[in-house]
């Protein structure tokens, strides 16, 4: 099993930046991407990043965040973060970090086995 937990959602006006946190345990050397989704109240879960965790540093972005946020790793210490800048009032979801054991489809949420418990974002205008 992998195990991830997200942190650093928060209030913040538009156009101010946010950190996400995304810390995994268990098994995490099976991971293949690592990637962010997001999902507002009465609306679908939404890719917004993925990221290689090992091997190479490819990423991938949605077009609507492509610009403006950045997803990294960290994997000494087994975090996964997005850097959320430019932000705006339709950014405002609940943010979840997700772990794949394969990389096909990585803009699927079925691609994905493992799933944080999310962590809101709330961008007031």
């Amino acid at each position: 099993q992998v195990q991830l937990v997200e942190s650093g959602g928060g209030l913040v006006q538009a156009g101010g930046s946010l950190r996400l946190s995304c810390a995994a345990s268990g098994r995490t050397f099976s991971i293949y991407h690592m990637g962010w989704f997001r999902q507002a109240p009465a609306k679908g879960r939404e890719f917004v990043a993925a990221i290689r965790w090992s091997g190479g540093d490819n990423t991938y972005y949605a077009d609507s965040v492509k610009g403006r946020f950045t997803i990294s790793r960290d994997n000494a210490k087994s975090t996964v973060y997005l850097q959320m800048s430019s932000l705006k009032a339709e950014d405002t979801a609940v943010y979840y970090c997700a772990a794949a054991p394969w990389g096909l489809s990585y803009w699927v949420p079925n691609s994905y086995n493992y799933w944080g418990q999310g962590t809101q974002v709330t961008v007031s205008s």
